[in-house]
């Protein structure tokens, strides 16, 4: 177990210097930082005083690794857009984004898993027929179009919930939730179910799949001659292991609701990460932009890595091919 877990470590610190790199040569070679942060009155000798505190002049090997020191600490400069320290920055929109993500998530996961069993253990009904077929809307539509469509039935034609923005939100140390007050759930239900509609889908169909094809095997067949009830063949068998390629799948997907909830967050003016992103492409705010990229990469390899080490659990298979090359 521990060998496991030491070679994902090792796994993940290098694909972050590898992402380290781009953000690096995305931070220091997209744009003139210094054309950014002076105007064109300075003088040329004055900027290069700058480039010169900055470090701007000295060898790329040692800026790469001076940005490497800089981002374990969480240091990504200043943005050229609004002059604060770009580390404050995200972590004021963080807040924002992983509420978000989190409700998208668990609607995506709890709905994906039940409606996927339903469909498998019904697969002839009328009922399971609609719900796959209801399901081609979030595998084939487009994030934005499904938000506008949210927001012009809910919000424009039947007024019942906020077509932007966060609501009103409550200061808890430096985490600021909407999640306590009652115009924040009201603004929280849109974008969550946009943004969980496409992870929703792809859960539902892989656990169907998955069920319907363990429903087939041999030792299913074995438990239903052994005289085991429906209830403990389907959930106490059939289920758990329908749910371990379902582990790798929901993680990754995760991982994108936080990575891609820049168009959610767009079309529903979402005070999160992504937002700013998008605001920093515009203006080529190349400090945010390569801090965005670091962060969306620890995400990813976070998120591996618990599922790594997840499935290491749930697959025994993984420990007895483990145990065997321990010996």
């Amino acid at each position: 177990m521990l060998a496991f877990i030491i070679r994902r470590l090792i796994q993940s610190v290098v694909v972050m210097l590898f992402v380290a790199l781009i953000a690096f040569v995305v931070f220091r070679y997209v744009g003139d930082p210094i054309a950014s942060m002076v105007g064109v009155e300075t003088r040329l000798e004055d900027q290069e005083i700058m480039r010169d505190r900055l470090g701007l002049n000295d060898p790329a090997i040692v800026q790469f690794f001076r940005f490497i020191g800089n981002a374990i600490q969480g240091e990504f400069g200043i943005s050229y857009r609004l002059q604060q320290p770009v580390s404050e920055l995200i972590l004021s929109r963080l807040p924002a984004t992983i509420e978000l993500a989190f409700a998208s998530a668990s609607l995506a996961l709890i709905f994906g898993v039940v409606l996927g069993v339903f469909t498998a253990l019904r697969p002839k009904s009328l009922f399971s027929a609609g719900i796959m077929a209801a399901s081609l809307v979030g595998v084939s539509l487009p994030t934005f179009l499904i938000g506008i469509g949210l927001i012009y039935v809910f919000s424009v034609e039947l007024g019942w919930l906020p077509s932007f923005g966060r609501g009103d939100v409550v200061d808890l140390g430096w985490w600021r939730t909407g999640l306590l007050t009652e115009s924040g759930l009201k603004s929280l239900i849109l974008p969550a179910i946009t943004l969980s509609l496409f992870q929703l889908t792809l859960i539902m169909r892989l656990v169907r799949a998955e069920m319907l094809e363990v429903l087939r095997t041999e030792y299913i067949r074995f438990a239903r001659a052994r005289g085991l009830s429906q209830r403990a063949i389907n959930f106490g068998h059939a289920l758990k292991n329908t749910l371990v390629p379902v582990i790798t799948i929901t993680g990754l997907q995760l991982g994108s609701v936080i990575a891609f909830a820049i168009v959610t967050e767009t079309v529903f003016q979402w005070p999160g990460v992504g937002s700013l992103f998008i605001t920093s492409v515009q203006v080529v705010d190349v400090p945010v932009m390569a801090a965005y990229l670091m962060f969306i990469a620890l995400v990813f390899v976070l998120i591996n890595l618990i599922v790594d080490i997840l499935y290491y659990f749930v697959d025994p298979r993984l420990r007895l091919d483990g145990g065997g090359s321990g010996k």
